[in-house]
């Protein structure tokens, strides 16, 4: 007999959205079978089943659920049968039951918001059907083929949100309720920096730009300011301070927003920061990190490249300490930097000299 616990699938969340069962309740399964898929702030993961046996659900589909928290048990053998057994989860009970795939219950809540019909869901041919089967058939369903929504007016569309941008939306909310967040923002001239990107540029041949430069200025000040980089212990006594500068950088090509991390960016130089933010551009487009590519973030950068935008004030991740806004310079040249950070970690008076640090290290990148 051994339990399923869910393991620690990133050091941003406290807790993880259980989506869907993949395996009935008491039904059989082997070692390595996918049994259920868990969602954290950055992605969706299924974890499979470590021994050969019988699943027995200890916590619902739409429950959160924590690290380490047992959510199954698999036993040698099924618990006795019981009267008028349950359907499996997300399909209806009935005698074609059986006869369609498998629907979750986030994919059957979708098709009713929606209007997708089962013939539609049978048309795609797979045998589980979930959540994102559901966005992409409605995504690509031409105009009129599935009626509006109950209490959609008519000549409005209703457009599911993606799953990255749930996520987002649920890290948003999770910092707006837990985190005491405070900012400050300086006037940096960023004409030096500027000027220094386009000579390592040339020098180096990648692509050097304000991301790659910030990355590298932040980076420097770890060791003058290690609490910026810090993790709140979970009981809110302590915090975990790196010996690494772990920052992570946003990206965002238009399907939502992903924070990938430059690990231990002390020690990359120039080219290798560089090379590695133009790998995560990529990925981005096609959604394909890796869980540690986007975990372990002490400070995130945030980039707001539309020359319109004068202020930016990102909110601060779940386990992170702080977010450092980095806009687009003015016709002058300068441009308002600013940080978020979390006041339980950082003080007004240190976010000050922080911030009149890394105005120091930008202003004189030939030191950088």
């Amino acid at each position: 007999m051994a339990d399923i616990r869910v393991p620690k699938l990133n050091n941003n969340d406290a807790e993880y959205l259980l989506v869907e069962w993949l395996v009935e309740d008491g039904a059989a399964i082997r070692t390595g079978d996918p049994v259920v898929v868990v969602e954290t702030s950055k992605a969706a993961e299924e974890l499979t089943a470590a021994e050969s046996g019988h699943l027995h659900h200890s916590v619902p589909a739409g429950a959160w659920c924590r690290p380490t928290q047992s959510i199954a048990r698999i036993t040698a053998t099924a618990e006795p049968a019981v009267p008028a057994q349950a359907p499996a989860p997300g399909r209806p009970a009935g005698d074609d039951a059986a006869d369609g795939p498998l629907i979750t219950e986030p994919a059957r809540a979708l098709m009713t918001e929606l209007g997708v019909t089962e013939d539609a869901v049978r048309a795609l041919g797979v045998a589980v059907v979930r959540r994102d089967d559901i966005e992409r058939l409605a995504a690509t369903a031409e105009p009129g083929q599935a009626p509006a929504p109950e209490g959609v007016p008519a000549g409005v569309e209703r457009r599911p949100l993606s799953k990255v941008q749930r996520a987002v939306g649920r890290a948003v909310e999770t910092s707006h309720r837990t985190i005491p967040a405070a900012y400050t923002a300086v006037r940096m001239d960023l004409r030096p920096l500027l000027a220094n990107a386009g000579r390592l540029t040339r020098e180096i041949r990648r692509p050097v730009g304000v991301a790659e430069l910030f990355v590298m200025a932040v980076a420097r000040t770890h060791a003058g300011f290690p609490m910026f980089f810090a993790t709140l212990t979970p009981d809110g006594s302590a915090a975990d301070v790196p010996a690494t500068a772990d920052i992570g950088v946003t990206v965002d090509v238009g399907e939502g927003l992903f924070v990938p991390v430059v690990h231990d960016a002390v020690r990359l130089s120039v080219k290798e920061v560089s090379t590695l933010l133009m790998k995560y551009r990529v990925a981005a487009a096609g959604g394909e990190f890796s869980e540690s590519d986007l975990t372990g973030a002490g400070m995130v950068v945030t980039l707001h490249t539309e020359p319109e935008v004068l202020l930016a004030i990102p909110y601060v991740l779940p386990g992170t300490a702080c977010a450092l806004a980095v806009t687009p310079p003015g016709e002058d040249g300068f441009a308002a930097i600013g940080i978020a950070y979390d006041h339980r970690l950082v003080n007004g008076r240190d976010a000050a000299l922080y911030m009149r640090a890394l105005k120091r290290i930008i202003e004189h990148p030939e030191t950088t």
